[in-house]
């Protein structure tokens, strides 16, 4: 009576992983590009995710109803800046106050001037902080972003009004400066050769592009006082649009027809400006892993190609030495099936294992790079590992079936002739 499909599938396997450890050092290196190739599709994918989800997190904790209007192209993006951008004029606080005033689906409009200064140094006593995000901003500005305050308070519209030497400064700072102290608040630093006094403190924000949020070196400032510390300061201003519960849709289109109007754009020119909202923002990282993965695919494609045809080397080799066995297997009943099925097996075996090894030293090699560098987030998708042993899986199938139907083709006979 014949056996049961399954048993012979069961010594079939059985076989392959025989044969797998009877010659160990040579399968080791013939999986190593299927090893290099999974590795490389699952550290990839680790990294990309976990700054995606470290994108989105940052992202939405300024708001899903929010729209960032800039001079320049915002949110992440490959290659160079186009030089006609640093053309455009920028934008102006009485823009974002003509939005607040002109587009019914606005709730409330808030600006940021960047500071780009050669040194970005904030001193206390002998602590120094050097990694300071300057920024002179409006009264409204936490409102607008949701900045939540850890002590202290935010910068006022008298602050603003009296351009009063005031801070208001991330957690990292605070740390930095005065993290065996205690409170912060009420003390004073100085910083581009003026005393300032720290009038609040930020809470630690959620992760951002490379697992660390800039507010949390944020340093801000009354925008009119920094625009004494930093008269270009204006020139990097950023206004950052809330609408309406409900109403994003309509207050990006509001927002554009005020900005274009003011700024002269006419109806067949494309706008000198940029808009982003969280999902566009998200839309614009998703291109940029889409290529990177892209890159990922193709580099890794190389090694999986270089592992399969070493794959169907090792397998033509194996055909050869074990041409006998093949005759005794057949001489005993064997049928081109079974022979095939047995190769095939063995093939997909060696593959498999190398993927196993990959997706190993994918998992140690991104807690490891979450050890150096505890800022760069690695978060490994069960997507990536399933696809990465599907992958070593179809490379052993393709690679298998010409030395599998190689080794079904013997004579028996003339295979159990052969020395």
């Amino acid at each position: 009576m014949p056996a049961p499909r399954s048993g012979v599938t069961l010594d079939t396997l059985r076989m392959a992983f025989d044969n797998l450890r009877a010659h160990r050092l040579r399968s080791a290196l013939t999986v190593f590009g299927v090893v290099i190739g999974v590795l490389v599709v699952v550290v990839v994918a680790s990294i990309l995710t976990g700054m995606r989800r470290n994108v989105i997190e940052a992202v939405e904790e300024y708001g899903t109803n929010s729209i960032f209007a800039f001079h320049l192209t915002t949110g992440p993006q490959l290659g160079p800046r186009d030089r006609a951008e640093f053309r455009r004029k920028p934008l102006r606080p009485e823009d974002g106050a003509a939005v607040r005033e002109l587009a019914p689906a606005v709730g409330d409009v808030a600006h940021c001037a960047f500071l780009w200064l050669e040194d970005r140094t904030i001193v206390y006593g002998r602590e120094k902080y050097g990694r300071a995000q300057l920024q002179a901003v409006s009264a409204n500005w936490a409102e607008v972003t949701n900045l939540s305050l850890r002590e202290g308070r935010f910068v006022a519209e008298a602050d603003d009004e009296h351009r009063r030497p005031v801070l208001v400064i991330g957690h990292n700072v605070a740390q930095a400066l005065f993290g065996a102290l205690g409170r912060a608040a009420g003390r004073e630093v100085r910083f581009a050769g003026r005393p300032f006094t720290v009038i609040g403190v930020l809470e630690k924000r959620k992760g951002g592009f490379m697992g660390e949020n800039e507010d949390d070196n944020a340093v801000f400032m009354p925008y009119r006082t920094g625009r004494i510390v930093a008269p270009r300061a204006s020139d990097w201003l950023m206004l950052v649009i809330r609408a309406r519960s409900g109403q994003l849709a309509a207050a990006l289109d509001q927002a554009e027809d005020v900005l274009r109007r003011r700024r002269g754009v006419r109806a067949n020119q494309p706008s000198n400006f940029d808009l982003s909202t969280a999902d566009r923002i998200i839309q614009q990282f998703d291109g940029i892993t889409a290529a990177i993965g892209l890159i990922a695919i193709a580099i890794s494609s190389v090694s999986l190609l270089v592992g399969g045809i070493g794959v169907m080397n090792i397998m033509l080799v194996s055909v050869t030495e074990r041409t006998q066995e093949i005759g005794v297997r057949k001489a005993l009943g064997a049928r081109r099936g079974d022979i095939v099925r047995q190769f095939l097996f063995e093939a997909i075996a060696l593959t498999l294992s190398g993927g196993v090894a990959g997706v190993l030293l994918a998992v140690l090699t991104s807690r490891l790079l979450l050890w150096l560098l505890p800022s760069l987030p690695s978060q490994i998708p069960p997507w990536a590992v399933v696809a990465g042993l599907a992958v070593s899986i179809g490379v052993g199938l393709a690679f298998g079936v010409w030395p599998a139907r190689r080794a079904a083709a013997l004579d028996p006979v003339e295979a159990l002739r052969y020395e």
